[in-house]
């Protein structure tokens, strides 16, 4: 970046390359460091800069040093730094300083011909730290001249004389501070607000009381580092660099190389002690759910859904078959295990939704059904078995966020919100669902219908209105965990990403075979940064969420994939359903050797774009 408008080829006087660290002589003097900051002490002694060159003015020079001098100012003289050079050196002489390599600092400093910062940026931050707050706002009459706001010294002095303020209470001088609120901070006439605030602490019975109410750290280097970092924000870089710069581009760019890896699905990590800086951030499609773990073929027809629980220690699976098979998933290991068998659903299942607490189920039939049935699955018992009449057709369900109500509906013109024990609370007359979704706010309810199209239900005051219009029929949908966005299942269409918010939409995704079956997909992984779906050729596709082509196809199920889930507690854990009777569970690469591994590796069809 450019350092306060100054050209690359240009002396800058409160910056960068400096004469005087050309010709040995000291850019600062007395106690200061050659790099403009505070020294360290020896015994008393001022320690001086590594390379012999002196530390004050009429200091004599070792001939070492002095031939020393002569090499760096001839290399100054063959190549001149540029900008980004120079903003380097600073950056690494900010970090180095942080580190309490004063000297080290100063050796830069002179062999560069640079300046860590400007001299009156020096002063400040030195009578900041120090607690010498008359001086410090000396100073700010010097930085008002180098600084592209000037207003933003009434901002900066409103800081500074709100922590001598609050230094004075905790050190019990009651009427300096009072003189500091009074006649300061009030004439400012800034952030009135505030000041109200800040009298109130007056009233404070002891310097604990003080720091819990004000939320202050208390008199001492860490509240003082605090205010530095807020004063800096008002300081152009070219006067003073933005605390911790350096942490803040590598942190940038480990973030910005994890955003752009395809198969990245662990927990972002901002510390930068768990990466290495010397090696590109690259995650490998071993560690992704991708690889077949188990298949479970306790179903013995077509498996219509299936969904993990909200904790991600169990998943329900739905079959044609009449039965729901609740599935235990070991914390450790990740393999599935039969829990227990729910039975009786005479039509089959082909929706399932657990309660927000995961203490209940629900479980709806395809479109000839008019019933739902509301087992306990901690106890395997049926709580409720409801259908308002034999004329309905409930396909679809959602939780209320409380867990108490629920809505249910179907094509035939039903929808419902009803109670844990059936009781019908609400009803909505006409309106044909094709898939439901309960908003957190606990008010809206989505609905997918006949109409091609999804809209918002409020049954609190009764209104509706238009979010999503397709110009196709819309099979299936789901919502992230914000509510900000839906995926839907749109027939001879594929998968497509809506905005709810802005009512838009953000993405086609493609490679999907998507006729007029039901198939659902999710959202899946930390941050729900990926998609998956089932597809009627047979194979389970996996996109990341900015990309439209997929980055993975599973292959494996000899049938229509019905349905996918991804674990919200395991995000290298997905289960599939599919009409061949089987539900498969996807993993990471087993460990394998290496034949093993590519074998597998065929499974998996890598579709980077």
């Amino acid at each position: 970046m450019q350092a306060n408008g100054a050209g690359q080829g240009q002396e800058s006087p409160e910056l960068s390359c400096l004469n005087s660290a050309q010709n040995g002589e000291s850019s600062s003097a007395g106690g200061t460091h050659s790099n403009g900051l505070l020294s360290s002490t020896d015994n008393g002694n001022s320690v001086g800069t590594s390379n012999g060159a002196s530390a004050g003015p009429g200091s004599g020079t070792s001939a070492a040093s002095t031939a020393s001098g002569s090499e760096v100012g001839s290399l100054k003289k063959k190549k001149r730094l540029s900008q980004a050079e120079e903003d380097v050196i600073r950056l690494i002489g900010q970090h180095l300083h942080g580190l309490g390599l004063n000297q080290t600092v100063d050796l830069l400093m002179q062999e560069s011909g640079c300046r860590l910062e400007h001299s009156s940026a020096t002063k400040f931050r030195n009578h900041v730290m120090e607690g010498e707050w008359d001086k410090a706002e000396n100073d700010l009459n010097e930085l008002r001249a180098l600084m592209h706001s000037p207003n933003a010294i009434v901002r900066m002095k409103f800081l500074l004389l709100q922590q001598k303020y609050l230094e004075y209470l905790e050190d019990g001088k009651v009427l300096e501070a009072l003189q500091v609120l009074r006649g300061e901070l009030t004439p400012l006439k800034y952030n009135t607000d505030r000041i109200h605030v800040l009298s109130g602490y007056l009233m404070c019975s002891h310097a604990e009381d003080l720091k819990a109410k004000a939320e202050w750290e208390g008199k001492g280097t860490a509240s003082r580092c605090r205010l530095l970092d807020k004063l800096q924000t008002y300081l152009p870089p070219s006067v003073m660099l933005p605390p911790r710069r350096l942490q803040t581009l590598l942190r940038q760019a480990v973030e910005l190389q994890r955003d752009r890896c395809l198969y990245h699905n662990t927990k972002l990590d901002s510390s930068l002690d768990s990466v290495s800086l010397l090696l590109d951030h690259v995650c490998s499609r071993k560690q992704f759910p991708c690889y077949t773990q188990q298949i479970l073929t306790e179903h013995c027809n077509e498996v219509w859904f299936c969904k993990f629980s909200n904790d991600g220690t169990k998943l329900a699976t739905g079959s044609k078959d009449t039965t729901v098979i609740i599935w235990q998933v070991d914390p450790e290991s990740h393999q599935l295990k039969l829990l227990r068998t729910l039975e009786g659903h005479a039509y089959g299942v082909s929706y399932l939704a657990w309660s927000p607490d995961d203490t209940y189920l629900i479980a709806c039939g395809p479109d000839d059904c008019s019933e739902l049935w509301l087992w306990n699955v901690q106890t395997g018992e049926l709580r409720t078995k409801m259908s308002q009449s034999h004329e309905d057709s409930l396909t679809s369900v959602a939780w209320n966020p409380d867990g108490k109500r629920f809505v249910t509906g179907g094509q035939r013109g039903q929808f419902y919100q009803c109670d844990l024990d059936g009781n019908l609370l609400d009803s909505w007359e006409g309106v044909r669902v094709q898939c439901l979704w309960c908003l957190g706010d606990g008010r809206a309810v989505l609905a997918s219908d006949t109409h091609q199209r999804i809209r918002g239900y409020n049954f609190e005051d009764l209104t509706d209105r238009n979010i999503v219009q397709e110009d196709h029929p819309i099979m299936s949908f789901t919502v992230s965990k914000n509510g900000r966005l839906a995926l839907l299942n749109v027939a001879t269409q594929g998968v497509h990403l809506w905005d709810l918010q802005d009512r838009v939409l953000v993405r086609k995704y493609q490679g999907v075979t998507q006729g007029f079956y039901t198939i659902h997909s999710c959202f899946g992984g930390h941050n729900e940064d990926f998609i998956a779906s089932g597809s009627e050729d047979h194979k389970v596709y996996i996109w990341h969420r900015r990309g439209e082509l997929p980055i993975a196809e599973l292959t494996g199920h000899t049938r229509t994939v019905n349905c996918v889930s991804w674990n919200p507690a395991i995000p290298g854990l997905m289960a599939s359903a599919s009409d061949d009777g089987t539900v498969r569970v996807w993993g990471p690469a087993p460990f394998l050797d290496s034949q093993e591994a590519e074998a597998l590796n065929e499974n998996c069809s890598n579709m980077d774009s």
